[in-house]
């Protein structure tokens, strides 16, 4: 076990780090980071244009610090954002701690007594950027049937992929459009598929041009969907829809040829994907099928992205499983509505002007629920975890920007791993590839009300 700093609590038994291959915290330190802190490099500081990374500790105090705040007996690992990197997913996993990894392989390894009483929390976009859709996703069946207690969540890119196979080839206002909505980043989840399962020979007999009328919405479609999505869709968000459609229109074609693919064995290889992922016997139809929008622990709310006035209204009404029965109820019958509505916000919002508001009212109801705390990825950083006050909610921000691809863009050196681990006393410990360090979160710093079953 590495050592910590005096006073601070125990670091993860990480068994297996030379299979990890990224540098493992040997040390902790209090989060939220002081913005004056001295001994972080100037590249991974804790301010950020004079900005503190943080909200300070008595602005948490401040905001949230009365509430009685429920914090469960039970260790749970937080990921987010591995899209489609196994090699990402495996550093994360060794050093959450949670399994012994033992050799090569995304196989090798097993759980760590600790591991195998805890939560795995897997909170959305699995796929999309690449390098491996499908090896991350046995990477994660193994990990369910080496006997871990694991939660996924629905993530935007993971609910884009399902409907636009789901609805390929339809042709109403409400669909038409959501095959090319994938657009480019979901290209490659193709090509995998096209080498690992389509036969030698098997080609389509489709024409380009009737290849682009099945899959592509036509010009009626940019007529047809204001009108469909008027009431549901603000009026901003439906004209960069229809501007994000025209470019994916592009950018889709081009990508494939980038990949060496034409649009006949983008074809072949969708209709493969709906076998694999939409049938009960298809090797990936699990993922799916176990999803979830959100989950309740304790008087923390763990979703993808957050929540919005409305989804905070079910919440208080109906609880987190009135959420998910809403979820699975409209996945069913109506993922237009799904996606562009409030409980696809719960997977999407960015808390952008374009999205749908959290405000007082919000907050209120989820206060009613009793939830004080939201736990999500989906913005991506580059600093490691942050810990902040949105609209006087208690904010956890996880999507430390681990998969390869997106670290090349961000131009973040090394390779990315990160995982956020709540341990039963009241502590929350944060190890990514970006900061030197474990930020250990120590709710009894916060909250003058803590309820513990440790």
């Amino acid at each position: 076990m590495p050592p910590t700093a005096p006073g601070s609590p125990r670091l993860p038994d990480v068994q297996g780090r030379e299979f990890c291959d990224m540098a493992l915290p040997t040390c902790g330190e209090a989060w939220p980071l002081a913005p004056d802190i001295s001994n972080v490099p100037e590249a991974l500081g804790a301010s950020v244009g004079g900005t503190p990374y943080d909200a300070p500790l008595a602005e948490l105090r401040a905001g949230v610090g009365h509430h009685a705040f429920e914090w469960p007996g039970r260790t749970m690992y937080f990921f987010s954002d591995i899209h489609a990197d196994a090699d990402a997913w495996r550093r994360s996993l060794i050093a959450s701690g949670g399994v012994r990894w033992h050799g090569p392989g995304d196989a090798a390894f097993e759980l760590s007594p600790e591991g195998s009483r805890a939560l795995f929390v897997i909170a959305g976009d699995c796929l999309d950027k690449g390098p491996d859709n499908l090896r991350l996703l046995r990477a994660i069946k193994v990990l369910i049937d080496k006997g871990a207690d694991v939660e996924i969540l629905a993530g935007n890119h993971d609910l884009r992929t399902l409907v636009g196979l789901a609805y390929m080839g339809r042709k109403e206002p409400r669909f038409a459009h959501l095959f090319v909505r994938m657009g480019k980043k979901t290209m490659p989840l193709f090509q995998e598929i096209r080498a690992q399962y389509v036969r030698e020979g098997q080609g389509c007999d489709l024409s380009e041009d009737e290849l682009r009328a099945l899959l592509f919405p036509g010009p009626r479609w940019f007529e047809g969907f204001p009108a469909e999505a008027a009431g549901l869709v603000p009026d901003k968000k439906i004209k960069k829809e229809l501007t994000r459609i025209r470019e994916k229109m592009v950018e889709l074609p081009q990508k494939c040829a980038i990949l060496g693919l034409t649009l006949g064995d983008i074809y072949v290889a969708a209709e493969t994907a709906r076998a694999l992922f939409l049938e009960p016997g298809g090797e990936f139809h699990w993922f799916f099928e176990r999803m979830v929008v959100a989950r309740r622990w304790g008087s923390f709310l763990l979703v993808h992205a957050g929540v919005d006035d409305v989804t905070a209204k079910i919440a208080a009404l109906e609880g987190v499983d009135g959420l998910n029965r809403r979820f699975h109820a409209l996945l069913a019958e109506d993922p237009f509505a799904l996606y562009h509505g409030p409980i696809g916000n719960m997977f999407r919002t960015k808390y952008r002007e374009i999205d749908a508001p959290f405000s007082a009212r919000g907050l209120a109801h989820m206060h009613q629920a009793g939830l004080f705390a939201v736990v999500h990825g989906h913005r991506n950083i580059l600093r490691g975890h942050r810990v902040l006050l949105r609209e006087g909610l208690l904010d956890f921000e996880c999507d430390c920007s681990v998969d390869i691809n997106t670290r090349k863009l961000e131009g973040l050196s090394g390779l990315g791993g990160a995982t956020l681990i709540f341990r039963p006393e009241g502590v929350a410990i944060a190890i990514s590839a970006d900061h030197p360090q474990a930020k250990v979160f120590d709710a009894s710093r916060v909250f003058s009300n803590l309820h513990t079953d440790a």
